[in-house]
């Protein structure tokens, strides 16, 4: 099974673009994300994540997501890969997310399907860092089940 949940922050402010002819919304940044230490070594490791996010999620995230923002996200890993003019082929993994979600805790948890789908206005709201982190926490153990 191919799925995927991460908590991290953004490297850089989310970059949206859109498809030919402006069918499709796409936007694309970096999740920084820690890994525990080692066994014996004090220093954390950091991973460098390329995201993709597509329609509704990428505007989404586009407008509410900037970067030092932590973000808990699901989806799935893809592999691609292209021909360059030269005919070098190049290879990329990324993380497609399906649903992506605040995990800082000035900011509220927002129901991305709620502010999407029906196009409502997505408010800044107080939370306690407990919440948040549970939160996060919820959506890992969803995407686990």
């Amino acid at each position: 099974m191919n799925n995927v949940s991460l908590v991290g922050r953004l490297t850089k402010d989310v970059e949206l673009r859109y498809t030919t002819k402006k069918v499709k919304a796409v936007g694309s940044f970096v999740l920084a994300v820690d890994r525990d230490a080692k066994k014996g070594v004090n220093e954390k490791t950091t991973d460098f994540i390329p995201i993709v996010v597509w329609g509704k999620t990428a505007e989404f995230a586009s407008k509410y997501f900037a970067k030092g923002h932590r973000v808990a996200l699901q989806g799935n890993i893809h592999t691609r890969m292209w021909e360059d003019e030269q005919k070098n082929k190049h290879y990329v993994t990324e993380v497609v997310a399906d649903k992506v979600f605040f995990a800082d805790a000035k900011y509220r948890e927002l129901d991305v399907d709620d502010c999407q789908e029906d196009s409502i206005a997505c408010e800044e709201e107080e939370v306690t860092e407990e919440e948040a982190a549970e939160t996060a926490e919820e959506a890992v153990e969803e995407a686990v089940v």
